[in-house]
């Protein structure tokens, strides 16, 4: 037996030594000529001279990705679907490679060519295994289809589809769009020009127009002054309002009008279904700008939103300060000139219908009906669903977490019921979704910018009725252009377009 042993432990001995000439041998000896061989993988200084990983939508539809390239850089970004997913996958710039948009910033470290350390056998112990991963998308090509050819009649707007149990965001397109082909381009010269076009293009399509751009809200925001009423006044709840065309708000001699200078009244489920401004701006008053404020900010409002894209993508949605209070929110106007509250009376009543100062995004309007649907829990917006190796193992899947409980769910329940309203007979609303599918919905008609003419907004979540859980929460808008109606509406411009999202996703309507 210790003979045995004397052999086995001289034999392991011979092999440690072995190794160890081996090694050498490797690394000192024949390093210069390991080297210089032409089976050495070629290491690339510019990161275009490497393959890139894919980004795919939720249902498999390739976003982005490399392919071979005849050229000095070997390899091509491309994005298959032109402008259609711009705002998801923003672009890879060959003129400046630290200049990544969308999610080709937000997932570098993945798509990028990098180290694997979960390379499976022997093979991965011993050797460096390199390789790229898929970034797995939330969106749905079908919404995203639905909402690019909803638009295609507009110059400008945006459409946002968010699931409100979990924040993914279903669909993500905004207009003026460009196509990010032309920064993935080999051609230097081609890319600068391109973009001196881009940059300098009316509409600023180098925006992200879901997230960036900021504007009136109009009655879409009476869904937070309803919240506030029940968080923070509940006797307001049960008041009835004279039915009138015109109301004289504190501290001026003008008069408010509603729209179209109809005269509307009653109860506060009357008044929200037929969006009566005579209404609110006195609701607004007696609730006060403190109450406003803080309900405007319960639900993110003055916050940036927390979805995974570069930060100087996306704008805060503005709630204005109060009296003295300089605005910490840098999209907000800046100057005590544009707070409420205090001196300016008439600025918390407009404030309250969605006007004044106020701004939103169409993220922002879009989670602000989420969050009804989702019994006052706002859900942290997310573009990302998993990422996944080139084994097809998932490296790393989004859970879905709650930002901020933007109100109880009792007062959730309360305002999602009278939002059904919206769409029934006597609605803002009426007629605009298939008959027999319960939305609850908000018409916007933002009376401000050029010319006075609207911006017209919509938001809905659906299936809402009793004992319904809404799957789906949406956001359109709309801003005045050329060929629509001065004095258009959020129920004839936006309805349409979210309308149409809902059939996609729910399979209703004819």
């Amino acid at each position: 037996m210790d003979r045995r042993i004397r052999i086995l432990g001289l034999f392991l001995v011979v092999c440690f030594g072995v190794l160890v000439v081996q090694l050498n041998n490797l690394q000192v000896r024949q390093a210069p000529a390991l080297d210089r061989s032409s089976d050495q993988p070629v290491t690339a200084s510019n990161p275009f001279e490497l393959p890139r990983g894919e980004i795919v939508t939720a249902d498999g539809i390739v976003l982005a990705l490399s392919k071979p390239s005849a050229d000095l850089y070997g390899e091509q970004r491309v994005y298959p679907k032109g402008n259609e997913y711009t705002d998801v996958t923003g672009y890879y710039d060959v003129v400046d490679t630290s200049n990544l948009y969308g999610m080709e910033a937000e997932y570098d470290a993945y798509l990028e060519q990098h180290s694997i350390d979960n390379a499976g056998g022997l093979k991965g112990v011993l050797t460096q295994q390199d390789g790229t991963d898929t970034v797995v998308t939330t969106i749905l090509s079908k919404l995203q289809n639905t909402a690019v050819v909803a638009l295609r009649n507009y110059s400008s707007g945006a459409v946002v589809a968010i699931d409100p149990q979990t924040g993914a965001l279903l669909a993500f397109y905004g207009k003026p769009t460009y196509d990010p082909n032309v920064f993935a381009s080999h051609d230097q010269a081609a890319v600068h020009k391109a973009y001196n076009a881009l940059v300098n293009a009316p509409g600023q399509p180098l925006d992200t127009f879901p997230t960036q751009y900021l504007a009136h809200p109009g009655s879409t925001f009476k869904v937070i002054t309803t919240a506030a009423i029940f968080d923070h006044q509940p006797a307001l709840a049960t008041q009835i309002w004279p039915r009138q065309s015109s109301v004289k708000i504190p501290q001026t001699d003008l008069l408010l009008h509603n729209f179209g200078s109809e005269s509307c009244g009653g109860g506060l489920a009357q008044v929200l279904a037929s969006s009566c401004d005579t209404a609110y701006a006195q609701i607004g008053v007696k609730l006060g700008a403190e109450s406003l404020s803080a309900e405007a900010e319960s639900f993110g409002l003055n916050s940036r939103p927390p979805i995974d894209l570069p930060s100087a993508e996306i704008s805060s949605g503005c709630f204005p300060p109060i009296g003295i209070a300089p605005s910490t929110n840098p999209d907000c106007p800046s100057g005590t000139d544009n707070s409420i509250g205090g001196n300016n009376v008439p600025g918390t009543a407009y404030s309250a219908i969605g006007q004044e100062n106020v701004s939103e995004s169409a993220l922002e309007d879009a989670m602000v009906a989420a969050t009804i649907g989702d019994g006052g829990k706002m859900m942290t917006p997310h573009l990302m669903e998993r990422i996944v190796d080139g084994s097809g193992n998932v490296v790393d899947r989004y859970t879905p977490k709650v930002w901020r409980t933007a109100t109880s769910a009792a007062t959730a329940d309360q305002v999602r019921n009278l939002m059904l309203g919206v769409a029934l007979p006597g609605g803002t609303a009426q007629g605009v979704f298939p008959a027999g599918l319960h939305v609850a919905a908000k018409t916007g008609t933002a009376e401000v910018g050029t010319n006075d003419c609207s911006t017209n907004w919509m938001i809905a979540t659906a299936p809402a009725g009793p004992g319904d859980t809404p799957s789906i929460a949406v956001a359109v808008v709309v801003p005045y252009q050329g060929g629509t109606a001065c004095d258009g509406t959020g129920a004839e411009i936006a309805g349409p377009v979210a309308a149409q999202m809902l059939e996609a996703y729910l399979g209703t309507g004819s």
